[in-house]
């Protein structure tokens, strides 16, 4: 898809925020600093649009991105932050749950797992949760770029085997600095949208 015209149209921190349209949705959940806003300007086509930040835990909010006024990109606070508090994370963990659970718009979920390791007890427990409710996931390895080209197919059994993804289950390797994997989500997000 060759985005025109991209908005980011509320940070929502309630319900009663999200935008009120039939417009798709495809949300982004993966650990604090995996790479969602570097993935996000990737597909829009757009340099540091997403606010990327080398400083994990900066998205507190679910940030709607208006794709064309034809979709939403919803881009999810990471997990796995140990610096927020308690409280912050508990919070966070209730917006992000009742989200993902209740909104009929989502049509999707890309998790994120950064590509150079073995997904975090965080990653595969977040895939087990969407896997219980059913809600049609595309995992994204990312930062690929970092990781020499012969050790991919290793790199990919790896993440499948911890996640338990099956061999129809998607997952595109990923890198932002590169675009490789971009056309492949791109693909997937069109399926799921109709």
């Amino acid at each position: 898809m060759d985005v025109q015209n991209v908005d980011l149209t509320i940070s929502a921190v309630e319900e009663k925020q999200y935008p009120n349209t039939a417009h798709p949705e495809i949300a982004f959940v993966g650990r604090s600093n995996v790479g969602k806003s570097s993935l996000t300007n990737v597909l829009i086509n757009r340099n540091g649009y997403a606010r990327t930040s080398s400083q994990p835990g900066k998205t507190q909010t679910l940030n709607f991105y208006n794709i064309d006024d034809k979709l939403y990109f919803v881009d999810v606070p990471g997990y796995g932050y140990a610096k927020a508090s308690k409280q912050n994370r508990e919070k966070w963990g209730q917006m992000i749950e009742h989200y993902l659970t209740s909104r009929k718009q989502l049509k999707g979920v890309i998790a994120l797992v950064d590509g150079r390791h073995a997904p975090t007890d965080d990653d595969i427990s977040m895939h087990q949760w969407l896997a219980y409710y059913n809600i049609p996931t595309l995992t994204v390895a990312t930062k690929m770029d970092k990781i020499v080209k012969g050790k991919w197919n290793k790199q990919e059994s790896l993440i499948r085997h911890a996640l338990g993804l099956k061999n129809d289950d998607s997952l595109v390797l990923f890198s932002a600095k590169t675009k490789q994997g971009k056309n492949e989500v791109w693909k997937w997000i069109e399926r799921g949208i109709g």
